[in-house]
C-alpha cells in the first residue's frame, strides 16, 4: 500500500506542472459550456410539454460536467501506459515488486485527480459569477452537496477501474485505437456526457442504468441538482460500490491471464 501512494502522491504533483495546458483546457470548455447552454436554452423555450429536469438543474449539470471533464472522460488516456504494451517495454513493470495493476490504478487516479483540481475551481468560480441564465446554480441542499462529493469521488474509482479494463484488452489486440474508441463512444454516450440520461427515451435509459458508464458523471451531477434525492443517492452510492468491487475484481483476474500470455519481443 505504501507503494501504491508513493506512486500516487508522486504522480499526482506531477500532473499539477501542466499549467499551460490545463489553462487551455479551461477556455476551450467554457466555450463548450456556453454552446450547449445556448442550445438547452432555446430548446426550452420552444418546448412544449413538461420536461424531465428543468433549465437551471440541465444548467448546473453542464457546468459540471465541464469542470470535472477530466474525471468522467473516457477517452482521456495514459500514452505512457500504452507506450509500455504496445512497445514490449512491459517487461520491465514486471519487474516491479507490487501488482502492476495497484501500480497503474494509482497512477491513473492521481493523473486525472490533478488534471480536475487544476481546472475546476477556476470553471467553477467564473461560472456562479455569469448572469442568468448561464450562472451556475448552488447544490440543493447540503446534504445533496456531501451526497454529490462522495458520488463524485466514487465515480471516479468507476472510471478508472474501467479504464483499467481497455489497457487490459490491448494486451490482446495491441493496438489501442480499436478498443479505446469502442469504450468511448459506448461510455460518453450512456454516461450522458452527449445528453442527459433523463431526456433519453425509456428503453435507452434501461440500458445506461444497467451499464456503470453513467456511476462516474451523469449520477453525481443530478445528485449535486438535485434531480435525484437523498434516499435515491444512497442506493445509487450502494450501486457505485457494487460496480467497483465488481470492476476491480474482473481486472485482477483479466491481468493475471494476459501476464500469462504475454509475448516481449526483441532483446
Amino acid at each position: 500500500m505504501k507503494a501504491y501512494l508513493s506512486v500516487f502522491r508522486l504522480r499526482f504533483i506531477n500532473g499539477l506542472q501542466y499549467r499551460a495546458a490545463a489553462f487551455a483546457g479551461i477556455a476551450t470548455q467554457f466555450f463548450w459550456g456556453i454552446m450547449h447552454i445556448m442550445i438547452y436554452e432555446a430548446f426550452y423555450e420552444n418546448a412544449t410539454g413538461t420536461l424531465p429536469i428543468s433549465l437551471k438543474q440541465v444548467i448546473a449539470y453542464i457546468w459540471l460536467q465541464q469542470a470535472f471533464l477530466v474525471f468522467i472522460a473516457l477517452w482521456i488516456r495514459d500514452n505512457e501506459i500504452i507506450n509500455l504494451i504496445t512497445s514490449g517495454n512491459i517487461a520491465y513493470e514486471f519487474c516491479r515488486p507490487c501488482s502492476i495493476y495497484g501500480f497503474w490504478f494509482a497512477k491513473l487516479t492521481a493523473q486525472r485527480l490533478s488534471g480536475a483540481m487544476l481546472r475546476c475551481f477556476p470553471i467553477l468560480v467564473v461560472a456562479f459569477l455569469f448572469p442568468e441564465p448561464y450562472k451556475m446554480t448552488l447544490p440543493d441542499s447540503a446534504t445533496a452537496f456531501l451526497l454529490f462529493i462522495v458520488s463524485l469521488f466514487l465515480g471516479l474509482m468507476v472510471l478508472v477501474s474501467i479504464s483499467m479494463l481497455v489497457y487490459i484488452s490491448m494486451f490482446i489486440t495491441m493496438l489501442p485505437t480499436g478498443s479505446m474508441v469502442i469504450a468511448t463512444t459506448i461510455g460518453d454516450f450512456f454516461s450522458g456526457m452527449i445528453i442527459p440520461i433523463p431526456f433519453m427515451p425509456q428503453w435507452l435509459q434501461k440500458i445506461a442504468y444497467f451499464l456503470p458508464f453513467r456511476l462516474a458523471a451523469d449520477m453525481p451531477f443530478r445528485v449535486y441538482t438535485g434531480h435525484i434525492p437523498p434516499n435515491q443517492a444512497l442506493e445509487g452510492i450502494f450501486t457505485q460500490l457494487i460496480w467497483l468491487g465488481v470492476l476491480v475484481l474482473s481486472g485482477r483476474i483479466a491481468m493475471k491471464k494476459v501476464q500469462k500470455r504475454v509475448v516481449v519481443q526483441g532483446g
